[in-house]
């Protein structure tokens, strides 16, 4: 079966790669029915670990005509290990994929002390965690659909659009578990949110925005509702960021009926008490082989934006887009824990949602 699934998706990646090529040579012959030229894209940092000698395929099918960049760590730096090209690894440019060499400098997940381990426990292994496992990869890739999926929320942030615009200062609050206090997140400057509102700084220059986490790692919506006062309420927010979900859909967790009655609450209390405008945003599935999970992150997900089209909220997609990043990555490319957080590169995911929504 294992072999059966490898031999489709190179199947798959070879396809995608020959429609690639077809598009490239299409746009540029004189007369043919395909207009303008496919969009060139660079995907930075993109994180994987490797597992011995098996191929870590990568999100997009590279482009062979450019290079393609292995490091060890998210942001380049004056510690940062590039990697070669031949003696590290081999990239495999017909199935999208990397390849560890035999005696590479590169880590080998083999040793991890999750690696192997079906429906684990964390608790019982001390150390846990893939941050030390991570190479990140830049390359170039044609762009054969858009990403993110995510349609502009600027009609439902529209008091938020005009103090940036009239350089005014907006003050967001960041909501939620230990996904958004930055888990896992190797710098602070990189947490999903911290990026956005310095993204939305240069964008508004005039503007003043300052961002705060009120985020608490193990937090449920119960104990959100709990904490919204002292962590939302009393910092009199412009625009509140909401995300839970991964707590709630643990094995006995918050069923779905009471987390949505959750989030209408604090909707309800937020909008009572400020003037801010409400951003939800959905999380993503943990490790499949991890024993706590419920794995019903779609369900929850869906939850959410259900929550903000009945509130009238924005809603960001994190769920659906981080989905299409990961289908053709293992779980553990993505997660910095091996559990439930997001690496450097998972954050990104979630700060290009936001930054789709439009403002």
């Amino acid at each position: 079966m294992r072999l059966t699934f490898q031999l489709g998706n190179i199947m798959s990646r070879s396809l995608c790669c020959l429609t690639i090529a077809l598009a490239w040579c299409a746009a540029l012959t004189p007369g043919c029915a395909i207009r303008g030229k496919p969009t060139l894209e660079r995907q930075i940092g993109e994180s994987v670990v490797f597992i011995g000698q098996e191929p870590a395929s990568l999100a997009h099918v590279p482009v062979p005509s450019q290079w393609v960049v292995v490091r060890n760590t998210y942001l380049p730096g004056p510690d940062t290990v590039t990697y070669e090209d031949g003696r590290d690894y081999v990239v495999n440019y017909r199935a999208a994929t990397v390849q560890r060499q035999p005696g590479s400098r590169l880590p080998d997940f083999h040793t991890n002390i999750l690696y192997g381990q079906e429906q684990f426990d964390h608790t019982k292994f001390p150390g846990f965690g893939n941050t030390k496992y991570f190479a990140f990869v830049d390359y170039s890739y044609v762009a054969v659909a858009p990403w993110p999926v995510q349609d502009s929320q600027a009609h439902l942030l529209k008091l938020t659009q005009a103090k940036l615009k009239a350089g005014k200062q907006v003050k967001i609050v960041a909501f939620g578990d230990s996904i958004t206090a930055g888990g896992d997140a190797t710098k602070p400057e990189l947490i999903f949110w911290k990026r956005w509102a310095d993204a939305l700084q240069r964008k508004y220059p005039q503007a003043k925005v300052t961002a705060v986490n009120g985020a608490t790692g193990g937090d449920s919506t119960v104990q959100g509702l709990q904490r919204l006062q002292t962590k939302v309420l009393n910092e009199s927010p412009d625009l509140v960021l909401i995300g839970f979900g991964m707590n709630d859909h643990n094995v006995g967790g918050v069923p779905i009926p009471q987390f949505k009655a959750n989030l209408h609450e604090m909707i309800d209390r937020i909008r009572s008490e400020t003037v801010a405008e409400i951003i939800l945003f959905s999380a993503f599935p943990p490790n499949p082989k991890w024993k706590f999970g419920s794995h019903r992150m779609a369900d929850y997900a869906e939850a959410t934006r259900q929550v903000a089209v009945e509130a009238e909220c924005a809603y960001a997609d994190v769920f659906t887009n981080w989905q299409h990043v990961a289908v053709h990555k293992k779980p553990e490319d993505l997660l910095g824990n091996n559990i439930n957080h997001p690496n450097d590169f998972g954050h990104w995911i979630y700060f290009k949602v936001l930054e789709a929504l439009g403002l």
